[in-house]
């Protein structure tokens, strides 16, 4: 199979925070490493060219097709054993696609949290307004698209998925212009209608209509309960000492991610003197969480769609997962 022109041959794609990441991950030749946001490979070359084996999921066809068409970049593919697997599924289900592997444990995980470069880049894939394409938003490419939402959901839906994970103050009024606006088959038409809504004028800083796009794409992929899933999944998969490294690109994911680490790594203890205690089975899972690493102004100048990213981290102890803490207690 031939990989799509769209994801080979456009603009480059430009991990962000690469070199923070490997420092974070710190692998080493030999090591078992979990890339669970494939995209265009940035993170998974380096790690290869570490030493390191590489099982790598991603839930969009067109990536994993990308990888696949072009081994003379990726021979780890062919090697006996294989030191590079791909795995097309969603990052939440690294626990059981590892499992199906025969692995239980690995030294590393990191994560690249929300839509690539890739995908805003196609017109056709409807993530973006900067090219007007069909609404489409699906990063698996299947399931309800996003023009089935707008077009389908009721007017109080709409306006709590925009307030929700768009963070639109004026959710009420954009909810009621997309319906009173029915039915909208493109990106374009929906930029239109949201900045109509919120009186945008050209030349701002900032076009408004970003908030929505960014909301609907959430919603549309489950992108939050998949930022749960997946980070679940790595706390469970992670041996003692094995490292994890997440970046994410908006305040609600960073949020979870910062969250995740502060009670993974403060289990078994008061965080405040009018909080009870929590259960003493809840041994910390996670320590040497590392302070969050925002992009410095030599990348911003090469990429600056990295602006927005931040980087946590933090290594694994030896306690068992939360889940299983829980289900022994």
């Amino acid at each position: 199979m031939s990989a799509p022109q769209s994801m080979t041959d456009r603009i480059p794609h430009i991990p962000v925070l690469l070199e923070e990441v490997i420092a974070a991950l710190n692998p080493q030749g030999g090591d078992l490493v979990v890339d669970a946001t494939l995209g265009a490979g940035g993170y998974t070359r380096r790690l290869l060219d570490a030493g390191a084996t590489v099982h790598a999921f991603d839930r969009d066809p067109d990536a994993i097709a990308a990888i696949r068409a072009n081994p003379v970049k990726w021979p780890e593919l062919a090697m006996d054993p294989p030191r590079l697997v791909l795995h097309p599924r969603r990052f939440s289900e690294m626990a059981e696609g590892m499992a199906e592997a025969g692995i239980e444990a690995v030294d590393g995980v990191v994560m690249d949290i929300g839509v690539s470069s890739m995908q805003l880049d196609q017109a056709e894939r409807g993530f973006a307004f900067a090219s007007d394409g069909p609404l489409d938003m699906r990063m698996s490419q299947d399931g309800p698209s996003a023009a089935d939402f707008v077009n389908g959901a009721d007017e109080a839906e709409i306006a709590d998925v925009l307030y929700l994970y768009g963070e639109e103050r004026q959710s009420r009024r954009v909810a009621r212009a997309i319906v009173a606006a029915r039915p909208i088959a493109t990106t374009g038409e929906l930029a239109r209608v949201v900045r109509k809504a919120l009186g945008y004028r050209p030349g701002a800083p900032k076009d408004p209509a970003t908030r929505s796009f960014q909301a609907i794409r959430i919603h549309v992929n489950g992108e939050l309960d998949e930022l749960d899933a997946g980070l679940t999944g790595a706390e469970t998969l992670l041996r003692p000492g094995g490292r994890l490294a997440v970046v994410t690109f908006h305040s609600l994911e960073d949020r979870k991610v910062k969250h995740f680490l502060r009670d993974a790594s403060s289990a078994g203890k008061a965080t405040s003197r009018h909080l009870p205690q929590v259960a003493a089975a809840d041994a910390p899972t996670f320590t040497g969480v590392a302070k969050a690493v925002r992009p410095g102004e030599a990348e911003l100048a090469v990429n600056p769609r990295s602006r927005s990213a931040t980087l946590r981290s933090a290594v694994r102890t030896d306690a068992p997962a939360r889940n299983a803490q829980r289900s022994a207690a």
